[in-house]
């Protein structure tokens, strides 16, 4: 026998090795995605409004390594309450800093999977120009192929709570409140 046809014999005896799962990548659906904001105001009630402009941005998964990587950024000036007034405040140097400070960023690569679900994203934001630590918790996430675009869809909803303080946010104090709640809606198309 010769060695060829040994190494192919040995070959065929070997066991299929597993295919190496490659990360997918996904672009941002403007259409669909969405970030909102909630705040306690005086003590009585809570003020809520968006961000216009819809986020900007991608996400990379790989489900069989249990990693991935988001990138998200937003535009501070497009902060929208229902009330002109109250937008050209939070628009200000008091809040949002729009004017120096036009984007705000979440970066992540810590993911935490409930099976092939997303559950956790950590990662760190920075608005008015500071970073710091922030966790997003999944309340839904799914995927599915869309049968117009013929191409895999993911997306779910997030929420996460930061202090307006950490960033330099200190206007009004503390009758507007510290703690702001993020909501983020949120959906990819595979690339």
């Amino acid at each position: 026998m010769s060695l060829r046809r040994l190494l192919l014999l040995m070959m065929s005896l070997l066991p299929a090795l597993p295919a190496l799962a490659q990360p997918v990548s996904y672009s941002f659906d403007p259409a669909h995605s969405r970030v909102w904001w909630e705040v306690r105001h005086f003590g009585t009630s809570t003020h809520r409004g968006r961000f216009d402009a819809a986020p900007q941005g991608s996400i990379s998964i790989d489900r069989e390594a249990g990693r991935g990587e988001v990138s998200l950024s937003l535009e501070t000036g497009s902060v929208s309450s229902g009330v002109a007034a109250l937008d050209t405040m939070i628009r200000g140097a008091g809040f949002l800093a729009s004017g120096s400070h036009p984007s705000a960023y979440f970066v992540a690569s810590q993911f935490k999977f409930d099976g092939a679900r997303v559950a956790e994203l950590r990662g760190e934001f920075t608005l008015r120009g500071v970073s710091r630590p922030l966790s997003l918790r999944a309340t839904q996430f799914g995927c599915r192929t869309d049968d117009m675009l013929k191409r895999e869809v993911c997306g779910g909803d997030f929420e996460g709570e930061l202090r307006r303080s950490d960033y330099g946010s200190t206007f009004g104090l503390p009758f507007v409140g510290d703690k702001v709640r993020l909501l983020i809606s949120v959906e990819g198309i595979r690339d």
